[in-house]
């Protein structure tokens, strides 16, 4: 189930972007939020990929939603772009909840730009590492293993580089400048 935030600017308010009407006209398509069937489709593709019964619900948010939820259940006063809060519902059959995902879509509109592909995908992506998560991996302690298998499930559906390798990445070449 895809839930918006109340708090979320409505697409048509995007700001304009500078240049000729026909690329701003592009660039505020590629930013736009996917329709929620699209997104639902989306989710339980990744699902099924995942392998994770049970309902999942995702919330799309603002960074300060986001923020407050990070805050509340994290102990980390920041924005993110995807949080992940697998359910203690031990239920089965057609009562189990998976869990529930937020996801940033101010962060996610930064990060898709900055990726150079639309909204759209990056909510893919990070709906996909939000299930990995919901599914009991854990890139901080797993020793790669929620890498490998975000890279095979990547690889399956059709998505750019994830978020592990990108954050792998950043590091590298912070250490690179470092003298």
């Amino acid at each position: 189930m895809i839930l918006l935030d109340p708090d979320l600017e409505p697409d048509s308010t995007l700001a304009r972007a500078n240049g000729k009407q026909a690329a701003a006209s592009e660039t505020r398509k590629s930013l736009r939020i996917p329709s929620k069937r699209t997104l639902g489709l989306h989710l339980k593709e990744a699902q099924a990929a995942v392998g994770l019964s049970g309902q999942v619900t995702v919330l799309l948010a603002t960074d300060a939603t986001i923020r407050d939820l990070n805050r509340r259940f994290r102990g980390k006063d920041e924005a993110t772009d995807v949080l992940s809060f697998p359910s203690t519902n031990l239920a089965e059959g057609p009562e189990k909840i998976a869990g529930d995902l937020a996801i940033s879509v101010e962060t996610a509109r930064k990060q898709a730009a900055e990726q150079g592909h639309t909204l759209g995908v990056e909510l893919r992506v990070l709906m996909l590492h939000g299930l990995l998560h919901l599914a009991g991996y854990d890139h901080e302690t797993d020793a790669g293993k929620m890498q490998r298998r975000e890279r095979q499930l990547r690889a399956k559906l059709g998505l750019p580089q994830g978020l592990i390798e990108r954050a792998a990445r950043k590091r590298t070449k912070t250490r690179r400048r470092k003298p």
